[in-house]
């Protein structure tokens, strides 16, 4: 049995959409392509789901890039190198060919479609589709030996959300046998889950495909004027033609809920990240099972330096990665990236900061996310002010304060 589930992974290729802009992570995602943003102090958006591909025994893959992807391909060039290619295995990212249209990808049918020549190459049975800017754990080769079995078309993994956040997801509609025979994308009224009152089934965007369905499909959606989206046009063109089932998440990361997580806002970015530092996580980090692969730079370890009445290092409820020096200053409840200097008498609360930045002394910071490479002056106080910190950085909905790559006061 071993030996045939092997095999069967050898012959599933694997493509992970990560063009994505990420509008709305902004300015986060000014020089940067959203999966390529960086959480929990060490890993990059991305890794998660890398992670999770390799973790799954899927070892044939292509990232497929398009918008400012000189971050996301560096890190995966500097992290990734860890696939045997005297073994058949690979990753490599893949930006747009423009074999088959004179222009970037137009959308996620659009991306398979102009990659259809790897197909070609590979010849494999099963196409495993992702997207690159989720946050979960989850082994695909359950999907896939699921597929298999219901000998599908096409798999969607489902997980059940809220109807009143349903309205951002595409809509599954199953049968008792698990076959979809409905799917809205992102509907204005949800249907909710029979006998499960105010929740409905969401597409997770991960999708398994049978190669020779999933070549027609999108072959013929490219010489249509629609968006060449899976949930926009693919799915639903495949209702009533196809056996398409839905796969009920199986989470690996073993909390008592299902954590999966879009963050595609920067409040639901902060708050997915502020989680990281709580007692008990939703999220498990520490979990030699699962592990998140991921690039280290070679750098010392945290060093705290003072202790006296006025001028001590100290961290209090944080994650703090390699590289780190406190040097008289306190850090509260937040995440600091690699190579990160707090100086004394500084203050930081509840805060992401990302790598290199420099906290001058006395500074005075709270619910702020600081992209890399930045100075902050001596003196400086972030938080404090709402209508101040507007005049100068963004600020979102829920008052966290944003600042830039580089920014320089």
């Amino acid at each position: 049995m071993e030996s045939y589930f092997s095999g069967t992974l050898s012959k599933t290729l694997t493509m992970i959409l990560a063009g994505g802009r990420g509008e709305r992570l902004y300015p986060l995602t000014q020089p940067r392509s959203k999966p390529a943003v960086p959480f929990g102090g060490m890993y990059r958006i991305i890794d998660f789901t890398l992670s999770n591909t390799i973790n799954s025994g899927f070892r044939r893959i292509y990232l497929l890039t398009q918008y400012k992807s000189q971050s996301l391909d560096e890190h995966v060039r500097k992290g990734w190198n860890i696939l045997s290619s005297a073994l058949g295995e690979f990753l490599y990212a893949v930006p747009p060919q423009q074999r088959y249209r004179d222009k970037w990808y137009s959308g996620t049918a659009d991306a398979i479609f102009q990659n259809l020549n790897l197909l070609g190459k590979h010849k494999p049975e099963y196409v495993l589709i992702l997207s690159g800017d989720h946050i979960y754990k989850m082994d695909y080769s359950k999907m896939l030996y699921f597929h298999i079995d219901q000998e599908a078309d096409v798999t969607i993994s489902s997980i059940p959300v809220p109807v009143e956040e349903a309205k951002r997801f595409g809509v599954i509609g199953i049968n008792e046998k698990q076959e979809i025979i409905s799917f809205e994308e992102k509907p204005e009224n949800p249907m909710e889950i029979p006998g499960r009152p105010g929740w409905a089934l969401g597409s997770m965007g991960v999708y398994i495909f049978k190669t020779s369905a999933l070549a027609r499909e999108v072959s013929w959606d490219a010489k249509r004027n629609s968006s060449h989206d899976f949930g926009k046009d693919i799915i639903p063109h495949m209702l009533g033609k196809r056996k398409m089932v839905a796969f009920a998440f199986e989470d690996e990361n073993r909390k008592t809920s299902s954590y999966w997580r879009d963050i595609g806002t920067l409040d639901s970015y902060y708050d997915a990240s502020m989680n990281l530092v709580s007692v008990d996580p939703d999220f498990n980090l520490y979990d030699d099972r699962w592990p998140i692969h991921t690039y280290h730079p070679q750098q010392p370890p945290v060093k705290t330096v003072w202790q006296g009445d006025e001028r001590q290092g100290q961290i209090i409820e944080s994650l703090v990665c390699n590289g780190v020096i406190v040097s008289g200053g306190q850090v509260i409840r937040s995440i600091l990236s690699p190579g990160v200097r707090v100086n004394s008498f500084s203050r930081i609360e509840d805060c992401i900061i990302f790598n290199n930045v420099d906290i001058g002394r006395n500074a005075q910071i709270r619910r702020a996310i600081i992209d890399k490479d930045v100075k902050i002056p001596e003196g400086t106080k972030i938080g404090y002010d709402k209508d101040a910190d507007k005049k100068q950085y963004v600020v979102t909905k829920n008052g966290v304060v944003a600042i830039p790559k580089g920014y320089f006061y």
